[in-house]
C-alpha cells in the first residue's frame, strides 16, 4: 500500500512538473567546461636562408586542455549565433627529420582561438535533446613565444608567429536537465595555418610553415537565460 501511494505521488509530481523546453528566439545560452585543442598537423615544412627547404623536415604540436566558454544568442527559434572563447592554450612545438642535433623541442607558444559560428538546431523546442551544427570563422592569435633553453644555447633567437584566420565547422549536443540547466558536448574542426620564424647565426632566417587544423572538444554544463 505504501509503495502504491509513493509511486502514485511520484507519478503525479512528474506529470505536474513542466517539461524542459529548449531554445526559442531571444534566448541567451552560456556553456562552460573543459575544452581541449588537439592539433592535426596536415602539412608543414622547414626552410632556412642558408639551406633552403629541408627535405623531410616536419613540425609537431602537442595538445592542451583549458577552461572553455561559449555564449549563444538565438536569433530565431532554430538558429543561433555562438562565440567560443577560452583561457589561453599552451603548446609545445617540436621539429623532426632535420638532424644535426636540431630535432626535438623548439619552443612553447600560447594561443587564443575565438570562433564565431552560425548554428542550426533541427529539433522541436519541446525536445530535451538538442543536437546542432554550426559553421563560422576563427581568428587565432599567438603570444608568449618562448624558445627552449637548448635552442637558445644553439644560437636561435627572435621567435615570431603570425596570427591566423580560418573557417570552422561544429557539431554539438545539449541535453535539457531543466528549463534552465543544460549538459553539453561539442566538437569543432578549425582551420589554423601560418608561419613562424626564428633567427640563427649560421642558418640565417629559419622559417616554419604549418597547417595545424585542430580538432577541438568540449564537455560541460550550460544555463539558459
Amino acid at each position: 500500500m505504501k509503495r502504491s501511494v509513493l509511486f502514485s505521488s511520484m507519478l503525479a509530481l512528474t506529470l505536474a512538473s513542466p517539461l524542459a523546453q529548449a531554445y526559442k528566439q531571444g534566448d541567451i545560452v552560456v556553456r562552460a567546461g573543459a575544452i581541449m585543442v588537439d592539433p592535426t598537423v596536415d602539412d608543414s615544412s622547414v626552410s632556412t636562408t642558408a639551406t633552403g627547404k629541408i627535405p623531410g623536415a616536419k613540425v609537431t604540436v602537442d595538445n592542451n586542455t583549458q577552461l572553455g566558454v561559449t555564449l549563444s544568442y538565438m536569433i530565431r527559434d532554430h538558429v543561433g549565433i555562438e562565440l567560443l572563447a577560452a583561457t589561453p592554450f599552451k603548446h609545445v612545438v617540436g621539429l623532426k627529420g632535420i638532424g644535426g642535433g636540431l630535432d626535438g623541442r623548439l619552443s612553447t607558444i600560447e594561443q587564443l582561438p575565438p570562433t564565431l559560428s552560425l548554428q542550426y538546431f533541427p529539433m522541436d523546442s519541446s525536445s530535451k535533446w538538442q543536437p546542432y551544427v554550426g559553421a563560422g570563422i576563427n581568428y587565432t592569435t599567438f603570444f608568449n613565444e618562448e624558445l627552449t633553453s637548448a635552442r637558445k644555447a644553439q644560437g636561435f633567437s627572435h621567435l615570431d608567429r603570425e596570427s591566423s584566420w580560418g573557417l570552422a565547422l561544429q557539431a554539438g549536443l545539449d541535453y535539457m536537465l531543466t528549463d534552465k540547466v543544460i549538459l553539453n558536448a561539442a566538437v569543432w574542426r578549425i582551420g589554423i595555418d601560418g608561419e613562424a620564424t626564428a633567427r640563427h647565426p649560421a642558418l640565417g632566417k629559419v622559417k616554419v610553415d604549418i597547417d595545424i587544423d585542430p580538432w577541438v572538444y568540449m564537455v560541460g554544463v550550460g544555463y539558459r537565460f
